[in-house]
């Protein structure tokens, strides 16, 4: 009995299946955005209008900010669990700043201008420690930046004595509170980060690094690749991003509290990551994916609570959530 031939291809190969959960974790963002719009355009009053942009762009503004920060040190393989407490850090010292307290300063415009370098440049100094404590002890990330969260909002406390400070002035709230051609100035600070960011990260040395650390640490190093000078870069600029955040939090809000800033961005942040599709393990990342996937957890917030349910609900939609992204990405690589 002859053998019956095999369908082949042009090529004389097997054609593949279509991969549901590959096509999920690429597209599936997009999916849910597209859906939760549409949802929202036929159930939800008001939902069609600038007010409603502004409000959720404005939410999800600093989140996106600290987790394109932690993007970068994920896509390495680590976490930082302390961009929280550097939000706090940075709102404490800015304030301090411009408002005289350490030493007197005549020009406010020269005053605000040394208050937001200073606080990011301490966060980012902050972070720096982290990726110290990562890359030249060899301490397990989520260890390392443990530190900070804990002793970082402690710091910011001290500074502030646990007081809270209020202020209005003009020429550093512009950060939170300007509209120029009718978009918040956050928004618009947050969409040139995102764009720096991922052009960074796909088409630079750097970025490439970055990735080829996160997928072997190991192959890296025998590439040529410093690997600790990868890893000092990332949580200094993840601090960066934790300080930039921190100063358009107290700028919104007229007023700095240590013990409030910041408090959860972390858990946000990384929450943001991995439902965007950067993967957790390190060696891949999507700038674009955190945003989306940011998003994509402000809407779902947003489209529950304006349809009646409790916030405490929209939690547990929101760990659902990242549950399945996470779930998602591990059907896709195996």
């Amino acid at each position: 009995m002859t053998e019956l031939a095999r369908p082949s291809t042009a090529s004389g190969t097997r054609t593949r299946g279509f991969d549901l959960f590959g096509f999920l974790a690429r597209y599936g963002m997009v999916i849910a955005l597209t859906l939760l719009m549409g949802f929202n355009l036929a159930y939800t009053q008001n939902f069609a209008t600038m007010q409603t942009l502004n409000v959720n762009l404005t939410q999800v503004c600093t989140i996106v900010i600290v987790a394109v920060g932690m993007t970068l040190v994920i896509a390495t393989g680590g976490i930082d669990l302390s961009v929280g407490s550097l939000m706090a850090i940075s709102g404490a010292l800015a304030p301090m700043i411009f408002m005289g307290k350490i030493f007197p300063i005549g020009n406010i415009y020269v005053a605000v201008t040394l208050a937001m370098i200073a606080a990011i440049l301490v966060a980012s100094l902050f972070g720096l420690f982290n990726g110290w404590l990562v890359a030249r002890f060899r301490i397990q990330p989520i260890v390392a930046t443990l530190v900070l969260f804990i002793a970082g909002r402690g710091i910011a406390q001290v500074m502030t004595n646990g007081n809270l400070q209020t202020f209005r002035v003009p020429q550093f709230q512009w950060i939170g509170l300007a509209r120029p051609f009718n978009i918040p100035a956050q928004v618009m600070i947050m969409i040139m980060l995102v764009a720096v960011a991922a052009w960074v990260l796909k088409r630079t040395v750097f970025g490439r690094s970055i990735l080829a650390v996160g997928g072997n640490e190991k192959a890296s190093e025998f590439a040529g690749i410093d690997v600790s000078k990868i890893k000092l870069a990332v949580y200094a600029i993840s601090g960066s991003c934790a300080g930039l955040a921190g100063l358009i939090v107290i700028a919104i809000n007229s007023s700095s509290d240590a013990n409030l800033v910041g408090s959860g961005m972390e858990l946000d942040a990384i929450a943001a990551v991995a439902v965007g599709g950067t993967l957790l393990s390190g060696g891949k990342a999507t700038i674009i994916g955190t945003l989306l996937g940011a998003l994509t957890i402000q809407l779902v917030r947003y489209t529950l609570l304006a349809n009646g349910v409790p916030d405490a609900a929209a939690l547990v939609v929101k760990a659902i959530i990242i549950a399945l992204a996470v779930w998602l990405q591990q059907q896709h690589r195996t």
